[in-house]
């Protein structure tokens, strides 16, 4: 088919970092072509000067055979080419049509057509089958919701290519699956498709054709019909990829133990009648439809919210009220659910970032003054450890790629030895191999005595790594049942609420 984009022989240096070094691709009309790769592989860096965030040493972009000028996204936008970042960039407090409009009129209109503006939206979400409300605010949509919009805001500036830049990083497998299935309706009106993805599952189903970067070069291309998961992810990486399998073993002491517990945030209840137990050794698995209380449960457990009712012990001591601070004190760890926003500062250094939550320590401060040679010592020993691509003691952590981000907070997380650890979705957005060293890691953990909460849309994930499963529902959890008794049917209608009698909690 006729190409409407072609990327030739592009190159990108960050200093002495090599981001892509003569990628070639191209892309033909109502395609949906999946750009795979490991965390750091070039990937974004790759979209970002296609859509002109950044300008390439070297080689050239033609849309539709004109060749677009370096560094100019507004050029990308003219010529048809739409951008839907990872994390999205809509105003919250604006509604879905003020967000769709910003940027599309010019300045020098007195009055804006707000009337027009809302008829050419609803004709576009009506054409794609994207539903929205458009005087609905942003900030009480969903994550899916706010997807969609993103999307709508790249059509309605006429976009026919589309990037995606892991578009189901957020999103739940039902929202991602309804996504990929508004594609394919999107492409057989025209449209192409480029998608970021570490998830081979999602790969496999919704591309045509897959493009597979490893340490900033094309090694290969493939049909999607004509491959496989497993040579997809060994082309990834370099080698063949296993997860790590779960052993029994001896479980130990209870060490979390939540009784009855309510949350409350602005008079609503998030939480409420909860109870659960971690023991030593364990694994016990969250899993649940996004946006039922998972948020409320990671910040109750991270210091960030106190219950309104209710007990939470770690070791037998009340910790239900305390702050971050005082729950690390008390042995407990974190991997947050969204590491930008609460689990890294971004101009801060690798270094700064790994010793953050233990500044005060005797062993990276001393008299006030922080002991910098340590602590520099300390990042590069995760660094090695931890496999953390792109990074040096000193570099500012927003440049490294989500997933060695990732793999630096978990070190820092595991280096304390702690009692118990929240690992609140802590392999979203990573490939398979990161996804296996972390995998590793925590079993690891588990096999030291560590009691581990795993909170996880991957239901996979959950099963493979816990000893015990609850299902989350509208701010209540079922009765566990072992990771021997979750076969998929059985999760399925406890993630819907359908609880057997001894499975109500």
């Amino acid at each position: 088919m006729k190409a409407v984009l072609e990327l030739s022989n592009i190159t990108k240096h960050f200093g002495a970092l090599t981001a892509n070094d003569d990628v070639s691709l191209s892309l033909a009309q109502g395609e949906i072509l999946a750009l795979l790769g490991e965390n750091g592989a070039g990937k974004t860096t790759l979209m970002n000067i296609l859509f002109g965030h950044y300008a390439a040493d070297a080689g050239a972009v033609r849309v539709f055979g004109r060749t677009l000028p370096p560094g100019r996204p507004r050029a990308a936008i003219e010529a048809g080419v739409g951008m839907v970042h990872q994390h999205f960039t809509l105003a919250g407090n604006l509604t879905v049509l003020e967000n769709v409009m910003l940027g599309s009129e010019p300045l020098t209109r007195l009055r804006s057509a707000r009337a027009a503006a809302r008829a050419r939206l609803m004709q576009i979400a009506d054409r794609f089958g994207l539903p929205v409300t458009p005087e609905a605010r942003v900030a009480s949509l969903s994550v899916g919701e706010r997807q969609r919009v993103e999307i709508l805001k790249a059509l309605y500036r006429d976009a026919r290519i589309l990037i995606l830049d892991e578009p189901t990083a957020v999103l739940a497998r039902p929202e991602a699956q309804r996504l990929f299935e508004t594609l394919r309706g999107m492409t057989q009106n025209g449209l192409s498709v480029i998608f970021i993805s570490h998830k081979l599952h999602e790969v496999m189903t919704a591309s045509d054709r897959v493009a597979v970067l490893r340490g900033g070069r094309m090694v290969a291309e493939r049909r999607t019909a004509l491959t496989s998961a497993e040579d997809l992810a060994e082309l990834m990486v370099g080698r063949k990829v296993d997860r790590p399998v779960r052993q029994d073993h001896q479980i130990g002491a209870p060490v979390l133990v939540a009784d009855n517990l309510r949350v409350t945030e602005d008079g609503a209840t998030r939480l409420d009648d909860l109870s659960f137990t971690v023991h030593a050794g364990e694994i016990l698995g969250i899993v649940g439809v996004s946006g039922n209380g998972q948020a409320a449960l990671g910040a109750l457990l991270s210091g960030l919210a106190h219950p309104a009712a209710g007990r939470l012990t770690l070791d037998g001591r009340d910790v239900g009220h305390l702050g971050p601070r005082g729950l690390i004190r008390a042995g407990a760890a974190r991997v947050p659910e969204d590491r930008h926003a609460e689990g890294a500062i971004g101009e801060m250094s690798v270094w700064e970032n790994a010793v953050l939550e233990r500044l005060r320590s005797p062993e990276f401060s001393s008299r006030g003054f922080v002991r910098r040679a340590a602590a520099r010592a300390h990042a590069a020993a995760l660094i090695t450890r931890f496999d953390v691509r792109g990074a040096a003691p000193d570099t500012r952590i927003r440049l490294l790629s989500g997933g060695n981000m990732q793999k630096l907070i978990l070190g820092r997380c595991l280096a304390t030895g702690p009692r118990f650890i929240l690992a609140n979705q802590p392999t979203r957005g990573l490939d398979e191999g990161a996804i296996a060293t972390v995998h590793a890691e925590l079993l690891a953990a588990r096999a030291e005595g560590a009691a581990i909460l795993l909170i996880s849309e991957e239901l996979d994930e959950a099963v493979g790594l816990s000893d015990r499963i609850q299902a989350i529902v509208k701010g209540r959890l079922s009765r566990p049942v072992t990771a021997e008794q979750a076969d998929p049917r059985r999760l399925g209608l406890m993630m819907a609420g359908i609880w057997e009698d001894d499975d109500a909690a």
